[in-house]
């Protein structure tokens, strides 16, 4: 998909966004390494601990379908200026995509770009959990 598209599609994703509470849509993309496209949009829980985010969404469809390399991950918001994931979707990304893009971009297509490890420096990963 061309750029041009990647945003047409991230803006069609979060026209549909469940952002029932918070009324801040967001929606992502993950591309894999081979150039398949896995969409999500944030999922708002009453319970707001158990609320999901679109890039977990968009990372776990691509995980449930035995997708294992990741080349970037588009996430678009509501606003005017791009809006980078949240610590949690970060923690899942640097697990599962640590060598990912993240591309994120305004409502208007305003675009900023980050290597995952940057947006997450000092992260903790599996390398914590072996002795």
């Amino acid at each position: 998909m061309t750029e041009v598209e990647i945003i047409q599609r991230l803006q069609a994703i979060k026209a549909n966004a469940l952002a029932l509470y918070s009324n801040f849509h967001v929606s992502a993309i993950v591309e894999t390494d081979d150039g398949k496209f896995y969409e999500g949009f944030n999922i708002e829980s009453s319970s707001y601990g158990l609320t999901i985010c679109a890039e977990r969404v968009a990372i776990f469809k691509a995980l449930s379908e035995g997708e294992r390399e990741f080349s970037r991950v588009y996430v678009m918001s509501d606003g005017d200026m791009p809006c980078p994931p949240c610590g949690a979707c970060r923690q899942v990304l640097m697990d599962y995509a640590p060598n990912a893009e993240i591309v994120m971009f305004s409502e208007d297509g305003e675009k900023k770009a980050a290597p995952l490890k940057s947006l997450l420096p000092y992260a903790f990963d599996d390398s914590k959990l072996r002795k």
